[in-house]
């Protein structure tokens, strides 16, 4: 094994210049964005920014940075869906005049999908807070724009079409705040089998995985042992190890457990999980079997402890953070407390955005890293975007519109965040109809630039700008 050490000193982190760099934007100082800069200064740009965005990875895990490398290079969707941080500082500082909610920070196609509910009936929304933060409600508007056009872009639709999928998006948006701005249906509404659009009923039907069958894809039933693979990779030597790490994950979390067998959350073996994900690629994931809540070994549950990382919005959005109580305010040392605290802000994310979701949602440190936990669940499910018809893209962008408007919707005065409704204070902060012919163009503009990046980044690829890793 071969770790290749030619990261520059350009490599520098620049939080807290573009942390900087949003305020004063904000404030009306004008100054050069990065998506206005040359060419050459550009291509330096993007080379640079991805590189520090992975610092960590690069040092912590080569090999899992390389693989990510690799996979961005080989799709221009991945290179999108990898790149938040790329993303976000092109529009640092943008929209401080919009009405602020807990964004969901990296919307697109597929970070909607089935999840367990607190009864653990499959439902479908929202499926990934890794990069949830404190915006403006357009931040996540128009990420998810740019994600369903590229998208339908990458499905062959022509430009006039993929337009259209995008509107679809948008006004799936405003028919969903319209809605619960009538009935406050966002406390309790969840997409569920018995109400949801027939594309959604029929994806939340076939989810539908006897857990059983499940495991026994993943583990040895009668040994309660994971089976190897190229993604799973046995670590049962840990298993005392990650015995502790659950005990404090269910006290900090508080797991209730009165009610269940008594061998319930006794860790039976560990795994480490490679390869999954895109943006999360290269950092650490471990599936960890617990005894399930009875003494039947089909009844077991898998754990899913992820490491996470900070949210890409973080110092981008205007002057806007978030203290432990989850309401916004300007403090810098608040700003660093939330942003150090990772998996506690993807935690907080879950539990607003979602009606009653995964009751094994939390968050526990391991070596002094963050680690978001989570079932693996046998319901995990989404729509494969490459299946879709225009007409079936349209529904289902609008569809997803409507989960993201939720969301939105949740993040008022009941949890702390905001004072009044939010989908009251959104929907009458714009004109929605010149709100989204903007948000329309923006989407189009977006990605022509995204893909001059993506070109970029290959040529470097290419010529092992982003190989720090080599057999």
């Amino acid at each position: 094994m071969l770790v290749i050490q030619h990261v520059q000193t350009e490599d520098r982190d620049r939080t807290e210049e573009f942390s900087l760099y949003a305020k004063e934007r904000a404030e009306g100082t004008v100054r050069l964005p990065p998506l206005l800069l040359p060419k050459t200064e550009r291509w330096l740009h993007v080379r640079q920014t991805l590189r520090e965005d992975h610092q960590f990875r690069i040092k912590n895990n080569p090999e899992g940075a390389q693989d990510k490398f690799d996979k961005l290079a080989k799709s221009f969707f991945k290179f999108f869906r990898g790149t938040a941080l790329l993303f976000y500082r092109d529009y640092a500082g943008m929209d401080s005049h919009l009405p602020t909610v807990f964004t969901i920070g990296d919307v697109h196609p597929e970070n909607f999908g089935v999840m367990p509910n607190e009864d653990g009936a499959p439902i479908f929304g929202v499926n990934d807070f890794d990069e949830a933060y404190f915006a403006p409600f357009s931040y996540d508007l128009k990420r998810g724009a740019v994600g369903f056009y590229i998208a339908a872009k990458e499905n062959g639709l022509k430009k006039k079409k993929r337009r259209e999928v995008v509107r679809a998006f948008v006004d799936g948006y405003w028919e969903g705040l319209t809605s619960f701005a009538r009935d406050d249906r966002e406390k309790w509404h969840e997409f569920r089998i018995d109400n949801s659009p027939k594309m959604i009923r029929k994806l939340l039907k076939s989810a539908r995985t006897e857990r059983a069958d499940f495991l026994a894809d993943l583990i040895d039933v009668e040994k309660e042992r994971f089976i190897s693979s190229d993604e799973i990779v046995p670590h049962s030597k840990h298993i005392a190890e990650f015995q502790k790490v659950v005990d404090t994950y269910r006290e900090d979390n508080d797991i209730d457990s009165s009610t269940k067998a008594e061998g319930f959350f006794e860790v039976r073996d560990v795994a480490i999980k490679r390869h999954s994900g895109t943006a999360s690629l290269g950092l650490d994931r471990y599936f960890v079997l617990i005894n399930g809540p009875t003494d039947d070994p089909t009844d077991d549950i898998i754990l899913e402890f992820k490491q996470t990382r900070p949210s890409a919005i973080y110092g981008l959005a205007p002057n806007i953070t978030s203290n432990e109580n989850g309401k916004t305010k300007s403090s810098k040392k608040s700003s660093k407390k939330a942003q150090n605290n990772k998996a506690s802000r993807v935690v907080r994310s879950h539990d607003i955005h979602l009606s009653g979701g995964d009751p094994y949602y939390g968050q526990v440190d391991i070596d002094d890293e963050n680690f978001l936990v989570r079932e693996r669940s046998p319901y995990k499910d989404d729509i494969d975007v490459d299946d879709l018809d225009y007409d079936e893209f349209c529904e289902y962008a609008s569809i997803c519109g409507q989960a993201l408007a939720q969301t939105h919707a949740r993040s008022d005065e009941d949890t702390g965040i905001m004072e009044g409704d939010a989908e009251k204070r959104i929907l009458s902060s714009v004109n929605p109809a010149l709100f989204t012919a903007d948000v329309v163009r923006f989407a189009h503009t977006a990605t022509k630039r995204l893909k001059r990046d993506w070109k970029m980044f290959k040529q470097d690829h290419a010529l092992g700008a982003f190989q720090f890793y080599q057999q």
